[in-house]
């Protein structure tokens, strides 16, 4: 039935296209993905109707969802993650029915404010995921933000090397029109350059790329981290941008890429950097939230991989505050790699954290190599899953700390951080 589904998608998202030849703007990667396209759908929003695909819905239901239309948060949190398969069953049937119905819809009758420009996610959990993404929309620009020695989802490839191989389906099929946007950081998105016939882009923070991130900076302003600060260089141009309540280099590596697809849209530096100013991620991206106890808490559950855990506690080390706990839970479908990339782990928060607390039969590796490195075991604690975790971190926690929570999606670290939070989900910060 789902196989029968996903096909009438992708007829009508093939369709839709063709009738209306939006242009698409393409993003895949291990890590950055979901706000790198919101960074660029903030870009070009500024004077193109752009849509942006929706959350995490990367893959051949959700995809299609950007194409044929807009939907409600309850809509696409309906077939999302968070609704496993075999439930809401009568809800998801009339929802995909009108899906359907409007998808033909405007198809049949040309719909006025049809989207000048589709900015869509390609995920990539199994190999040959992005072949099939592309059968239902491909980019004449391909943007790849990172992949990183042991990629998340490795689990279910060969190799590192298969992932990345799988990553690059996405400019390989670039026409020699379009542009490939790569990540220069990341030597294993680099070496990718060669992989295809389009023009290519590179933006980053290292020397000699196109689009350049300089002298960035989490900004604190009267000992509270407030957000973060850098310039975007291009062609001897600068130009400053600040973006508030959100932390790490990772935001301005995603806004440097939406930077780049501005430029090739045509747009100049000036405008790309106040556009960026109103840049705001999905939730549990590295934000920064009012925590109970007069703490603050760095808000990153939403998922991990080894690139971003590691990134993750370098934003942790960067800020102040009178003590810093990390909130750690488990990387999941690394396959092979899974004990040693906990262990680094361990070793790097060892040397930032006063206090770290392990979620997961995995973050225990995290645990062990953190005591090895030199933390106290006092200062270490064990938890099987987040709902145990989290009553102790209620009680351990002191005004004025600083509390990183961090782990893969299914370990649900979003239930910690909504126990730790000053105001529920829903309700606006103070």
């Amino acid at each position: 039935m789902m196989d029968l589904l996903s096909e009438i998608l992708c007829v009508l998202s093939r369709l839709t296209i063709w009738r209306y030849r939006p242009k698409i703007v393409g993003v895949t990667g291990s890590v950055g993905k979901t706000s790198t396209k919101v960074a660029i759908g903030t870009v070009l929003g500024t004077n193109h109707r752009v849509r942006v695909s929706y959350a995490n819905l990367n893959n051949h239901l959700g995809l299609p969802l950007a194409i044929l239309g807009v939907w409600t948060p309850e809509e696409v949190k309906l077939v999302g993650r968070d609704t496993p398969a075999g439930t809401a069953r009568v809800r998801k049937f009339f929802f995909w029915t009108k899906v359907i119905v409007i998808g033909v819809w405007n198809i049949l009758f040309r719909a006025d404010g049809y989207p000048d420009v589709l900015v869509l996610e390609y995920g990539a959990d199994r190999p040959g995921n992005i072949k099939s993404l592309l059968k239902i929309a491909k980019p004449t620009i391909g943007v790849v933000t990172a992949i990183g020695d042991v990629p998340v989802h490795v689990e279910f490839y060969e190799s590192s090397a298969d992932v990345a191989r799988e990553k690059s389906r996405l400019i390989d099929g670039l026409p020699a029109s379009g542009f490939a946007v790569l990540g220069a950081d990341d030597e294993v998105v680099l070496r990718l350059k060669d992989r295809t016939r389009a023009s290519v882009m590179t933006f980053g923070f290292s020397s000699g790329v196109d689009v350049r991130v300089t002298r960035f900076e989490n900004k604190m302003e009267d000992g509270k981290p407030v957000g973060i600060s850098f310039k975007i260089e291009y062609a001897g141009s600068i130009v400053p941008v600040r973006v508030g309540g959100v932390f790490g280099r990772a935001h301005a590596s995603a806004a440097a890429a939406a930077a780049a697809v501005g430029l090739i849209f045509g747009m100049n530096l000036v405008t790309i950097s106040e556009a960026l100013e109103r840049y705001v991620p999905e939730r549990s991206r590295m934000q920064l939230v009012s925590g109970i106890k007069h703490t603050l808490v760095l808000d990153d559950a939403y998922n991990a991989s080894p690139l971003s855990m590691c990134a993750a506690i370098e934003t942790l080390a960067d800020l102040t505050a009178s003590r810093k706990v990390a909130v750690l839970g488990d990387m999941l479908e690394l396959g092979k790699h899974t004990p040693e990339a906990h262990e680094a782990v361990g070793r790097q928060v060892a040397g930032v954290a006063d206090i770290l607390v392990a979620v997961g039969p995995r973050a225990k590796f995290i645990a062990e190599a953190a005591a090895k490195a030199g933390m106290k075991r006092s200062a270490i604690s064990a938890f099987d899953d987040a709902d145990s975790a989290i009553n102790p971190v209620k009680e351990l926690i002191k005004e004025g700390d600083l509390i990183l929570v961090k782990g893969s999606h299914a370990m649900q670290m979003e239930k910690v951080v909504a126990e730790l939070r000053e105001v529920p989900f829903g309700t606006a910060q103070v």
